[in-house]
């Protein structure tokens, strides 16, 4: 997701809970359908044709049903204030005594009507609205309360679950302090404690700036060597994937990662570094290039010269034959030992290589590539609902499954899901408004799919009959 300017309608016209959620239990299996992904009409794929609501706000198949856990501006928080605007990405996590706590990101830059709360020990910039709250919900999905986790944050679009079972919230801006009413730079990533608001007191608004200073998008942490692999939503020039190596004797867990932030010499703790992609020895520039699923590049890291981006942004300190880049990278998540990753389209225009509505990548650590697993053709009518998608953004690994992703592209929204062979399916229907899907996250036992529509502003929670979506 995006703030405005870089939006693509625009642009086209330890804890106290018992559990990690989901984070790490998916599993996908390559996706090997050697072609462009289109959904053929008429196809049963997935869990069946979608059903319009009538109530008018999301289609599911039959059997699903959802709930409206929470609304910006009409829910209330724990406070009495008002929940904030623009709900994105979510981390799922389960909660003590059954349920779960929902730690969701709120996209506010300046105008959006709700901000987040200014609450003492929970705010970084008392000159910026946006952050986290947290949601707890029962066993059904029906909301039990709501507060601010984080606070004075701007553009808290994506971000990742740790495998300690945190969640790290991440700021899509390179805004400085004086800026846009700003009292100190704004671009880096914060970590929230789901156990509960007092867990996160002069804690959460904490930044690590280890791991730079840009338009963050989200990230994914590796349990086993708790390297941190991080995308760049951003253009002029298109950004970059980038990898944090913790310092030698770092061992992840609770407070692990605040404490080299605050511990001497923590801006610049361990190694940030950018992707550059080879094939057969031939550099590769721009991930667009990529036009089949099943091509796969060589990965090489390069040290990021200013990670605070004191005078110049990170992406700028890379000529295009250092580095390579991609337009509009959004949501990540871990599954099968490594790192799946969207770009969520690219056109000629923008200076990308090649034209298409979406990618999800893999990265491997072990060999040190990357696979294009699934590719989304230009959608020839997105106002039409003909089993075509584009713009794909936030990612979930399903625990059924494959994966799911939320759609923020032109027209008709979706909750699109991906088989384990490649092919897609809607799974929703955003039928209030276009407004983007965004932070589909499952509940630790599987049978909850939580998901935002961003404006005005819904949390949901689907449930239904999850299987193994298949032909």
């Amino acid at each position: 997701m995006t703030t405005a300017p870089l939006n693509r309608r625009g642009f086209l016209g330890r804890t106290a809970l018992t559990g990690l959620g989901v984070a790490l239990a998916g599993s996908v299996e390559a996706f090997v359908r050697p072609a462009v992904a289109s959904a053929v009409p008429g196809r049963a794929i997935g869990y069946g044709p979608l059903i319009p609501d009538p109530n008018r706000i999301l289609a599911l198949p039959a059997g699903f049903s959802y709930t409206v856990v929470s609304r910006s501006g009409d829910t209330r928080l724990d406070s009495g204030e008002s929940v904030p605007s623009d709900f994105d990405a979510n981390g799922v996590f389960a909660r003590q005594g059954g349920g779960s706590t929902v730690v969701s990101n709120h996209e506010i830059g300046k105008d959006e009507p709700f901000g987040v709360p200014a609450v003492e020990g929970l705010t970084y910039d008392t000159g910026a609205r946006g952050g986290t709250t947290t949601t707890t919900v029962d066993a059904e999905g029906k909301w039990l309360g709501q507060y601010v986790s984080v606070a004075g944050t701007v553009n808290n679009c994506a971000g990742g679950i740790t495998p300690w079972g945190t969640w790290l919230t991440c700021e899509e801006t390179e805004a400085r302090a004086g800026t846009g009413g700003f009292l100190l730079d704004h671009g880096y990533v914060f970590e929230v404690d789901p156990a509960g608001q007092d867990a996160n007191r002069g804690k959460s608004p904490v930044p690590y700036k280890f791991l730079g200073r840009y338009a963050h998008e989200a990230v994914v942490v590796d349990p086993a060597t708790n390297a941190i692999y991080l995308t760049e939503d951003a253009s002029g020039p298109n950004g970059l994937y980038y990898r944090w190596t913790p310092p030698q004797g770092f061992r992840g867990g609770p407070g692990a990662l605040r404490g080299l932030a605050q511990s001497s010499g923590g801006d610049t703790a361990g190694a940030l570094q950018a992707m550059a992609c080879f094939q057969d020895g031939v550099h590769v520039r721009d991930l667009s290039q990529a036009t089949e699923p099943g091509v796969r590049y060589a990965v090489q890291w390069v040290d990021v010269p200013d990670r605070d981006a004191k005078s110049t942004p990170v992406r700028k300190q890379f000529t295009d034959d250092q580095v390579t880049r991609s337009r509009k990278l959004e949501g990540q998540w871990w599954g099968d030992g490594g790192a799946y990753f969207v770009a969520s389209f690219a056109r000629t225009g923008d200076g990308s290589a090649a034209e298409h509505d979406g990618q999800v990548w893999f990265y491997d650590p072990a060999t040190e590539t990357i696979t294009l697993k699934t590719l989304f053709g230009v959608n020839p009518d997105p106002a039409v609902d003909t089993g075509n998608y584009d713009g794909p953004d936030n990612i979930t690994v399903s625990p059924h499954g494959g994966v799911i992703l939320a759609e923020d592209g032109d027209g008709i929204s979706h909750l699109v899901g991906v088989t384990a062979e490649g092919e897609p399916f809607a799974l929703a229907r955003n039928e209030l408004n276009d407004s983007e899907f965004c932070g589909p996250s499952f509940s630790a036992d599987g049978k909850t799919l939580f998901a935002s529509i961003q404006s005005p502003g819904l949390l949901l929670a689907i449930r239904g009959p999850w299987r193994r979506p298949v032909l």
